[in-house]
């Protein structure tokens, strides 16, 4: 196969952040394998979602649109009938496409089956997460073949509720999703692909998405009195927008347990556990890449490794995701690597954003980009091109799309330059006052002086407001076609 139309494999974990990889700076946490990648590959510091919540984010992600544009604006919303995916054009177009693990591009709460789109997949093992029951989730159904024992022990626990030394969402390491996820991922690559087609292989983990838990010989590996603190200080918070001390006390609207119930010795074994999990993926990624160079694959394969969203992990007094826009909860981790075709170990810091992805993906398989794709082509980049498009800006969007807030939460973030604009709108769209963030990410990194109302900031918070309100027409959708003057 000539690599003018290589193989794609993607690798997404869930609900990880961008320093959660020792290639994004951080000493503190074991990732060999995406370090490794880095070494190899373009690591692009600064990619944003379109969302800090998982299903608004990947429906940005597979239709390349904005969150407002696709409709589906938030978890539990079904994404409408009329979009096309890049993955049915990359089917399209001659790639045999699998996907394993989680979609979530339609409602699955309390146990139903999510719906499936006209998506392109011909290989399908779906899995919303690992405690899901569905008679349709395909960890359960290895599970129950593999290790009937824990997979009985996990199933009586989660039907009577009563205590269990082993749950779905904490099993040893040989039975745990990471791992099924790997072994289906190696089946692929080994058996299960067609081998006269070119690949597309979508590898979605679930960690290091809540519950907060890890086999213990991952655990170990890591002291919690070793790592670093949260980001934030006493008293943070009573220069930022009300909602985000309502997120400290309760989160998920108060569905979750909120920064403020956990004690300091809590949130550092959340923290280790966090930790823990991406070395779990790192291995179990490691496991591919392995199979993939073992079978010869490596040099005509992409391989992008990425997250749908962060997590606050207990910076600025809050934890999960929700409405908020800081750097932990929109930032995530960007590397491609193709062997021969993109340098290895350069860096860039231009912003991108996770709608570039398909509009990559279809440039890799020569295909046109979608007719409503808003994304641009990543590759001039990611090669160092002169003259590389570059868009120097990126969007956010929360329109209640988590757990919905009383009155509900719409938030617009603007990353322009060194400065990160957050609007929290207010009437009529909300009861909730109109108010917002502005930090100098130059000067303040860690996003802990709100400028928003500081009067010798007001003439940028003011450029970027009128800034944001241009965007917002040029990336509405104007992908229906003008067939006359009238």
């Amino acid at each position: 196969m000539a690599t003018e139309r290589p193989n794609i494999l993607v690798i997404c974990t869930d609900q990880q952040r961008y320093d959660a990889a020792g290639c994004y700076g951080n000493p503190s946490i074991q990732t060999p394998t995406i370090d490794a990648l880095a070494r190899d590959g373009v690591l692009f510091e600064q990619c944003y979602v379109q969302s800090p919540v998982c299903a608004p984010s990947r429906a940005s992600y597979l239709t390349g649109q904005y969150v407002r544009n696709h409709g589906l604006w938030g978890n539990g919303v079904s994404l409408p009938d009329h979009h096309t995916l890049f993955t049915r054009a990359l089917a399209d177009g001659g790639y045999d496409c699998g996907l394993i693990g989680k979609m979530h591009l339609a409602a699955d709460f309390g146990g139903r089956t999510e719906r499936r789109y006209d998506d392109g997949f011909r290989f399908y093992q779906w899995s919303h997460d690992p405690s899901h029951g569905s008679p349709d989730n395909q960890y359960h159904r290895w599970l129950e073949t593999a290790f009937p024992d824990l997979y009985e022990r996990a199933s009586h626990a989660k039907r009577t509720g009563e205590p269990a030394p082993v749950t779905f969402d904490d099993m040893p390491t040989e039975a745990h999703y990471s791992r099924w996820v790997s072994e289906q991922a190696i089946d692929f690559l080994a058996s299960g692909r067609d081998p006269s087609k070119p690949f597309f292989l979508q590898v979605n983990f679930y960690d290091p998405h809540h519950p907060f838990v890890a086999p213990r010989e991952y655990l170990e590996r890591y002291d919690p009195a070793a790592l670093p603190e949260p980001i934030g200080y006493p008293g943070e918070l009573d220069g930022k927008p009300f909602i985000q001390r309502e997120a400290s006390a309760r989160s998920y609207a108060g569905y979750a347990r909120g920064f403020a119930d956990y004690s300091p010795d809590e949130i550092r074994q959340v923290i280790t556990a966090y930790y823990a999990m991406v070395s779990l993926i790192d291995d179990e990624t490691g496991r591919i890449l392995d199979r993939l160079a073992a079978l010869g694959l490596a040099s005509e394969t992409v391989v992008v490794f990425t997250s749908d969203h962060g997590e606050m992990l207990g910076d600025h007094g809050l934890l999960l995701k929700g409405p908020m826009m800081y750097e932990g909860a929109v930032r995530v981790p960007l590397i491609m690597r193709w062997p021969g075709r993109l340098p290895g170990g350069e860096r860039r810091t231009d912003l991108v954003q996770w709608i570039d992805l398909g509009t990559t993906f279809l440039s890799l398989a020569g295909l046109p980009p979608l007719a409503t794709d808003q994304g641009i082509d990543l590759l001039p980049l990611a090669r160092g091109d002169a003259d590389a498009g570059r868009r120097g800006w990126a969007l956010s969007e929360y329109l209640d799309s988590g757990h919905p807030y009383d009155p509900p939460v719409f938030l617009t973030m603007l990353r322009y330059a060194a400065h990160k604009l957050i609007v929290q709108h207010g009437a009529p769209a909300t009861g909730r006052p109109r108010t917002g963030e502005l930090y100098d990410l130059a000067s303040d990194p860690q996003e802990l002086r709100n400028l928003w109302d500081d009067p010798g900031t007001s003439a940028v918070r003011a450029d970027l407001e009128r800034l944001l309100l241009d965007l917002i027409v040029v990336t509405g959708d104007r992908s229906q076609v003008r067939e006359g003057l009238w």
